[in-house]
């Protein structure tokens, strides 16, 4: 199943999520963090941070929190079993904290094919803003697998 080109420039709808403060120590936590400003909220603010700095990658996980995350690949009839993460990319224009509400939704930049369409890639960049204020923009690459490629 080939992806129509036309995706290129659809957008999700937005949704918000909040940055708690339990979830980033437990993120940081996870990942072996030991820089004490992404835990204590004293060691943030004497650093200079309003509240506990949101780790760079954190975003992703709070991507996720979308509660419509699997209706796109759906909408596209593309089946989950076939798909894999091609690639992850963070470009970070302001910091977040802990505490903040922030907006996410993503565009379509690209589709494209390689090997002859047994794989095919779906290029998304999700824009994160607060109080309209552009935080970050993640770009992620989606591998799809084509099953019939193997009985070629």
């Amino acid at each position: 199943m080939a992806i129509d080109p036309a995706v290129i420039g659809t957008r999700t709808d937005p949704f918000e999520t909040e940055a708690e403060r339990g979830r980033l120590r437990f993120f940081a936590k996870a990942t072996g963090q030991t820089d004490a400003v992404y835990t204590d909220l004293s060691a943030a603010r004497a650093a200079g941070h309003p509240d506990l700095p949101v780790p760079p990658t954190f975003l992703f996980c709070l991507e996720l929190d979308n509660p419509d995350r699997g209706r796109f690949l759906d909408d596209l009839g593309i089946d989950i079993r076939t798909v894999l993460h091609g690639g992850q990319r963070f470009v970070h224009h302001t910091a977040a904290y802990a505490g903040d509400r922030l907006t996410f939704w993503t565009e379509v930049r690209d589709v494209y094919a390689k090997k002859g369409g047994a794989l095919e890639f779906l290029v998304r960049d999700t824009h994160v803003t607060r109080d309209g204020t552009a935080v970050a923009t993640l770009t992620s690459t989606t591998v799809v697998r084509d099953p019939r490629a193997a009985e070629r």
